[in-house]
């Protein structure tokens, strides 16, 4: 049996499984006002299709669908199989409120009421 696959075999499986990465995943990310589809989301990068992404360097802003994820600051880091792939220099967790200056007692009061 050959292991051998011809030239047109593998970038047909290279173009159906970028394909399917895009269609599976709901991630993007937003550079300034343009946004591009994520393909793969790791714990120190991620990674975007090579092709049709313009090279993206600096701060950059992370989406699950409407959902603000991250805050990155990002360097590039290789291109494999159609795939560019990006490293986290810096990755802050957005969140849906500010954070409190003080420490809020579980067991304090709610509210003051008033006479």
């Amino acid at each position: 049996m050959s292991t051998f696959l011809s030239k047109e075999v593998q970038e047909g499986l290279h173009a159906a499984r970028l394909a399917s990465l895009k269609k599976a995943s709901r991630l993007r990310v937003q550079v300034g006002d343009d946004i591009f589809p994520v393909l793969c989301l790791k714990r120190d990068g991620f990674s975007v299709e090579a092709g049709t992404v313009p090279p993206l360097r600096g701060l950059v802003d992370l989406y699950d669908g409407a959902n603000h994820l991250y805050q990155c600051l990002i360097v590039a880091s290789e291109e494999e199989l159609g795939e560019m792939r990006y490293e986290f220099k810096r990755s802050t967790v957005v969140h849906d409120h500010a954070p409190l200056d003080f420490y809020r007692d579980p067991d304090g009061p709610v509210a003051l009421i008033g006479n």
